[in-house]
């Protein structure tokens, strides 16, 4: 996975519109974290995933790869895998300047309360309001706010609209279960989105979600 991943950073330059990087930077930001979680920080290949991500983040902390994007906002889709990859990064090497990178990526979200247009206050797209696991990754509300714990930044006060939905999807009996999936259960041979090796569950409550929920509730206290 590094190698190919890496492979192409060293033979071609990347796609830069109006001065900005245009590159899909979840799978670098995702390979990135769990590299690290891996113990393979030290590995060349990972650095040069995480050097990568730091220089091509746009100015307002995130990363596009639409090459109609007018550059005044990023990808929320795009910006939170490496968000999880640079923080696990300092996490494992100590580099401040992944840590800087990573919290320019929190403010991103956090200026938008996780799902709010910053001209109006309304949400900027319902299907993040709903809980999904595995994420791969798309964005949702959950998925922010397990980010953002990581980063020690689940208690900013901006994050309490997103833990305020967080518990109104709370079942009576003190679970969560899918509001959507990304994914297509084993042996499925028909329809769009990856086919998993194990059945996370479509409905009912879910063991990962009821997780992730819980461990972002400690982590606001």
């Amino acid at each position: 996975m590094l190698d190919w991943l890496t492979r192409p950073l060293h033979r071609r330059s990347v796609k830069v519109i109006g001065g900005l990087v245009r590159r899909c930077a979840s799978q670098e930001g995702n390979a990135l974290a769990v590299a690290c979680r891996l113990g393979m920080a030290g590995d060349p290949r990972p650095e040069l995933l995480a050097r990568s991500l730091a220089d091509w983040q746009w100015p307002d902390g995130g990363w596009n790869c639409d090459p109609r994007a007018s550059g005044r906002r990023s990808s929320f889709h795009e910006s939170l895998p490496p968000a999880w990859g640079l923080h696990e990064y300092w996490l494992a090497t100590g580099a401040t300047w992944a840590r800087e990178a990573a919290d320019r990526a929190a403010e991103l979200f956090l200026s938008h309360r996780l799902f709010r247009s910053l001209s109006d206050g309304e949400v900027i797209d319902r299907r993040w309001l709903a809980l999904h696991y595995p994420p791969y990754w798309h964005y949702d509300v959950l998925q922010a706010l397990v980010v953002l714990s990581r980063l020690g930044k689940a208690s900013d006060p901006r994050a309490g609209d997103a833990l305020e939905l967080l518990m109104r999807r709370r079942r009576v009996d003190g679970r969560w279960q899918p509001g959507g999936c990304w994914w297509r259960p084993p042996g499925t041979r028909t329809g769009s989105g990856p086919v998993e090796v194990v059945d996370w569950g479509r409905s009912g409550p879910n063991e990962m979600l009821t997780l992730n929920a819980l461990r972002v509730l400690k982590a606001a206290g």
